[in-house]
């Protein structure tokens, strides 16, 4: 089957799941149908921004005959839930982190899917700027010599205020963990996939640095302002805003990272710096284009994105020519462009291109970790 032949469907039409669609479009594949928090507002969403038609249910969408694969990008706690109704329709599946809310719902997440035959994936989409995959092909081929220090952040301010709100913040639909399962996720992702190594031990301290929340009573969508005029509720506060974790790697590597959501005039800064026996490499989201490489004895340098020079893996998923500037929402057209070519085979390949359940497990097995120090005020191992 060809890509342009593919049909998709897509659940949850927030600001991801407008991005699911426009990336997918990007791509020729047609997508038929989304479905939405409840039929009235998915309906007055799809009118007003031009999306597909709305279908009542998940379980509609997924029976749907002509649709070949379903984006899961509904609130977390219904991921699971959502993705094993989607398996035993036979559609393939690509699924916003987290995978799920428990380490027992993706372990079992894993084994459906794999039993299934079918594809299945996990939006990392942080992985796939360019210039991340180049850093992991630096690493794999030994320019940096024994990767040593892994350091990095992830730092945004939607979340500075006490009547800034959303779904996210709410432990019944975002989880326990919330900055580090949102966007910690993603750096512990990101440099284990760069570096090669999993993480095997953590010692976390989280915190709540906005206590007491005030929020309207209905739905706000992620990014929102919240107008202070309405009429607020007043909402103590677990989950964390802000974090700073020491980390182990496999092989002896170190490492320390710090997440936040409340650090003002930071939008959505990631950053990393993989310290090597040889070099260093460092990448910061806010500057995309370039990789800063670090040595000893002569002259740093910095790679820009350019498909001529970069390594094949990272090459493929560049759409434009180098000083032609890509960006967030390119990183979801370069992943779904490697997760569509399964879905044209029709199965998973042998060494998927892109993450997988297993991956969005791995990192539900080290954010419980996390949680588990920061209760515990310790270091502790990963449990595989």
């Amino acid at each position: 089957m060809r890509i342009s032949e593919i049909k998709a469907g897509v659940v949850g039409i927030g600001f991801i799941g407008v991005a699911h669609i426009e990336a997918l479009r990007r791509l020729g594949v047609e997508v038929v149908g989304v479905v939405g928090s409840s039929p009235g507002r998915a309906k007055a969403k799809a009118e007003s921004a031009g999306l597909p038609p709305v279908y009542d249910s998940v379980e509609s969408l997924a029976a749907d005959p002509q649709i070949d694969v379903v984006h899961v990008t509904s609130p977390n706690y219904a991921h699971a839930d959502q993705v094993r109704t989607i398996l035993d329709a036979g559609k393939h599946v690509v699924c916003e982190k987290p995978l799920a809310l428990t380490s027992e719902d993706t372990a079992d997440l894993v084994a459906r899917a794999k039993d299934s035959g079918l594809v299945n994936a996990v939006c990392f989409n942080i992985r796939f700027y360019p210039a991340n995959h180049q850093a992991m092909a630096m690493v794999t081929a030994g320019a940096l010599g024994e990767p040593r220090f892994i350091t990095g952040s992830y730092h945004q301010d939607w979340l500075l205020l006490e009547t800034d709100w959303n779904w996210r913040l709410q432990v019944e639909e975002g989880g326990e963990l919330r900055a580090v399962a949102d966007i910690g996720s993603h750096w512990l992702d990101l440099t284990s996939f760069i570096s090669g190594r999993r993480i095997v031990e953590v010692m976390a301290d989280l915190h709540t640095l906005v206590p007491v929340r005030r929020h309207p009573a209905g739905p706000v969508e992620t990014f929102a302002a919240v107008d202070d005029s309405d009429e607020l509720i007043e909402e103590e506060m677990t989950s964390d805003d802000a974090a700073g974790i020491l980390l182990r790697y496999e092989g002896g590597a170190r490492g320390a990272v710090t997440i936040s959501q409340v650090s003002a005039g930071q939008k959505n800064s990631v950053r990393y710096e993989i310290a090597g026996s040889e070099s260093t490499v460092r990448w910061l989201s806010t500057e995309p284009e370039d990789l800063f490489i670090g040595h000893r004895g002569k002259a740093n340098e910095v790679l820009s994105r350019d498909p001529a020079i970069y390594a094949p893996e990272a090459a493929r998923l560049i759409a434009y020519p180098g000083g032609h500037v890509e960006g967030f929402p390119d990183t979801f057209r370069a992943l779904f462009s490697q997760v569509y070519e399964d879905v044209s085979a029709g199965r998973p390949s042998d060494d998927p291109a892109y993450p997988t359940f297993a991956d969005g497990h791995e990192v539900m097995l080290v954010t419980d970790a996390i949680a588990n120090s920061h209760r515990e005020q310790r270091w502790v191992s990963v449990q595989r």
